[in-house]
């Protein structure tokens, strides 16, 4: 097939187009390289099946394909809430051009949403049939309004036009590629603990986030994408709830590190629940995740290692 992965030189979009190369498809990625990295892909370069196109996906493009990944978007809160109408934009903007792309050539288009959709939730685990408890107008929203006002398209243009649509929410994600200044858990504890830092914590850790491996991400990201029993929305991500802190104190015990923890304010809106209901992912595309964060985060330690000595202190999270 010829699949086209629009931020495919980011974290989660390298892995894919990495993915799908190996398993002989031809991929386009279109990505502005505002967040994502030439470095990610470098090693794919080779591939003659493989086309990179430096592109604003705010802007509409005429590619012809069978697939598109419409990926393209900051997704930590230090970039997205950087250049907040930038964010509703790509949000927005992207997936109405991919979606009318999507319309004019016949091609299949996955949206990847997020499990902010719910905010911060009041029903415990989210299930897909929750709407969620989002702050409209609070720091994080253009984030989070952006991805729902995102969906809402995709149906839209399902239910108006029959394209033909997949909606994933994915949750937290972690593994070899997250950018070390992106500010997230999972590679501020580790450029942390390796560097032998205090190790930051907002709030008290005692709020919880469930982290999936990237490659158990993947695997249902093209399971849903080819599977043809629902549109979704499907909640991607492993039921495996963690407290912030028990995250922290796996990380200094994994890097054999000295570094103790210290405890900051909480980030206005920073959800204090989250773990996704993967009842739908395990019954219409039988997965879960197979990689536990025991196995997982040694893999994204090493790839941390070598960047720990040549980048500055990690991102601080906004307020």
């Amino acid at each position: 097939m010829k699949i086209l992965i629009t931020g495919g030189a980011g974290f989660i979009g390298s892995h894919l187009t990495e993915r799908l190369l190996g398993e002989g498809h031809s991929v386009m990625v279109l990505d502005n390289f505002h967040t994502g990295s030439k470095d990610n892909i470098l090693h794919l370069l080779d591939d003659n099946r493989l086309e990179v196109i430096r592109h604003d996906v705010i802007d509409p493009y005429r590619l012809e394909v069978d697939y598109i990944y419409n990926l393209a978007c900051p997704a930590s809160p230090i970039h997205y809430q950087r250049n907040p109408v930038k964010t509703v934009l790509t949000n927005v903007m992207g997936a109405i051009n991919a979606l009318n792309l999507a319309k004019d050539i016949k091609a299949r288009v996955l949206q990847a949403s997020t499990s902010e959709v719910y905010g911060d939730p009041e029903m415990h685990p989210q299930p897909e049939r929750y709407w969620g408890n989002v702050n409209c107008i609070g720091p994080r929203s253009c984030y989070d309004e952006g991805k729902r006002v995102a969906e809402t398209l995709m149906v839209d243009y399902y239910r108006e036009n029959q394209v033909d649509i997949r909606i994933a929410r994915i949750f937290n994600t972690y593994g070899p590629r997250m950018r070390p200044d992106d500010g997230r858990v999972v590679s501020n504890f580790i450029l942390q603990a390796l560097r032998g830092e205090p190790i930051t914590i907002f709030g008290d850790g005692s709020q919880t986030r469930s982290f999936c491996f990237v490659q158990n991400l993947i695997d249902g990201l093209i399971r849903f994408m080819e599977q043809e029993e629902t549109i979704g929305p499907m909640n991607l991500g492993n039921p495996d709830e963690r407290s912030i802190k028990d995250i922290a104190e796996l990380v200094i015990k994994l890097t054999d590190s000295s570094s103790k923890i210290v405890y900051k304010p909480l980030p206005k809106d920073d959800p204090t629940r989250r773990r996704p209901d993967i009842s739908q992912a395990r019954d219409v595309l039988n997965w879960q995740p197979a990689i536990s964060l025991e196995e997982g985060l040694p893999q994204t330690i090493e790839y941390f290692r070598p960047l720990a000595r040549r980048h500055g202190a990690p991102a601080k999270m906004p307020r």
